[in-house]
Formats: structure tokens, C-alpha cells, sequence
């Protein structure tokens, strides 16, 4: 397993080096000695607390969005979700139009998409395909 010095644990953490030594000092995260015989953080170890230290940060609360980028909104009713293990089929009936959005499974989760839910699918694409018909 790779081992990281406290500098190195610092920038992954996104802290100050000196946080670090502190947490190290506290027993709060444990080191080892890396081949140098310098004070190093096992890569396990410090992967499990970059985990935990995401999980209780706190996170301002989103304002309400006023203005974005994609013009094309539309509201509807979530119809259909199906989910894998990693990835979501997500199914929108916004009146006549029926959108289709693939997401990660976490996402689809976290927003809580079932159907029955009022949800805004949001389209902006660099690519559309535009397709004549027949009109015979």
C-alpha cells in the first residue's frame, strides 16, 4: 500500500500541513514511517478519512437557481426509473414530450427520482441531430 507524507495527505485533504500533524498529534489520524524513516500516512488509512472528513463537512445550503444556461426547461412527472448498479434510466412526461435522461445511480438516489415526483429536465446540448421525415 502506497503511503503519503504529511504534506502530501495535506493537499489531498485539501488542509494545511500543520492540520494534518495536529490530527496525527490527537491520535485522530494515525501515521507509520514511510522508507526514509519520516512520519507518512498509510493510503488506505487515509483514504477512509478524506471519506469521513467529506461526509461531516458542512455544506452551505444551494440557493434557489434564478437563472442557468440551458434554455430548454421542461416540468413534468418522473414515469419511470430504472436502475442498475451503476447507472439510472430516468423517464420524464413533460406534456407532449417524453425526455429520457441517463445518470449515474447515486444521482437518481440522492434526488430521489420515483415515479410520481415533479421533476425539471433541463436540456442543453452541443450536439443535436436534426432528422426530415417522410412526408410522402
Amino acid at each position: 500500500m502506497p503511503t503519503y507524507r504529511i504534506k502530501e495527505a495535506a493537499d489531498l485533504l485539501g488542509v494545511s500541513a500543520d492540520t494534518v500533524r495536529r490530527w496525527a498529534e490527537a491520535g485522530r489520524l494515525p501515521t507509520v514511517s514511510d522508507a526514509s524513516g519520516r512520519q507518512a500516512l498509510d493510503g488506505e488509512v487515509l483514504a477512509r478519512f478524506a471519506q469521513e472528513l467529506a461526509a461531516t463537512a458542512e455544506r452551505p445550503e444551494p440557493r434557489p437557481v434564478v437563472s442557468e444556461s440551458a434554455r430548454n426547461r421542461f416540468l413534468g412527472l418522473v414515469t419511470r426509473v430504472t436502475r442498475d448498479t451503476v447507472m439510472a434510466q430516468v423517464e420524464i412526461q413533460a406534456g407532449p414530450h417524453r425526455i429520457v435522461s441517463l445518470m449515474s445511480r447515486e444521482a437518481a438516489d440522492e434526488l430521489g427520482l420515483e415515479p410520481g415526483v415533479l421533476a425539471v429536465a433541463a436540456v442543453k446540448s452541443t450536439n443535436v441531430v436534426v432528422e426530415v421525415p417522410d412526408h410522402r
